[in-house]
């Protein structure tokens, strides 16, 4: 829980520590604590731009959750995991990754209505879960670059998708989109 507060505060160092630490001394023989530790980590890795270190906390995530089908966090942590699931998951497991989606879609239809008290409108419950993705890591900082970089895709489709995330949200500049998706 401590970890998870940390990384709302946007301390991701120090919440990657208490991971790391939990995890060290004994959490991961507790699957789904670990799980969603390891989950957090991927979090705050994505926000440090730690991609490699983000993917193998993902990857110990998934062995855990797989052999038991526990792959609901996944889904609930889609857009915050930082398009993780489409680099690490889907392309060796494509069943998997769409019931992940399944998962995503059944719980972004509430998440994604949360009032943003920054903007006072409500995140949109238009965005595929590409273009929600890619937003998050847009509004994270991430060049365009990066971001095809880190899915497989060229840069152009980066820019598609953020365009599109934008025309829909209704806003103009990455700023914005920070403030949409972060706040």
């Amino acid at each position: 829980m401590e970890a998870h507060y940390l990384y709302l505060k946007q301390e991701y160092a120090i919440s990657a520590g208490i991971v790391e630490a939990a995890l060290a001394m004994g959490a991961a023989g507790y699957p789904i604590s670990a799980i969603y530790l390891h989950l957090v980590a991927v979090m705050d890795y994505m926000s440090l731009k730690k991609t490699e270190r983000a993917q193998a906390h993902l990857l110990a995530a998934w062995d855990i959750a797989r052999p038991d089908d526990l792959i609901e966090g996944s889904g609930e942590h889609h857009g915050l995991l930082g398009a993780m699931l489409e680099t690490a998951i889907k392309p060796k497991w494509p069943e998997d990754f769409k019931r992940i989606i399944d998962i995503t879609c059944r719980f972004s239809s509430g998440w994604r209505r949360v009032h943003n008290p920054v903007t006072g409108h409500d995140v949109a419950d238009d965005l595929t879960t590409t273009e929600f993705a890619i937003a998050m890591l847009a509004a994270r900082g991430c060049t365009t670059q990066e971001i095809a970089e880190h899915l497989n895709i060229s840069a152009n489709t980066v820019k598609t998708h953020i365009a599109e995330a934008m025309r829909k949200l209704d806003i103009k500049t990455r700023k914005d989109l920070k403030q949409y998706m972060l706040h």
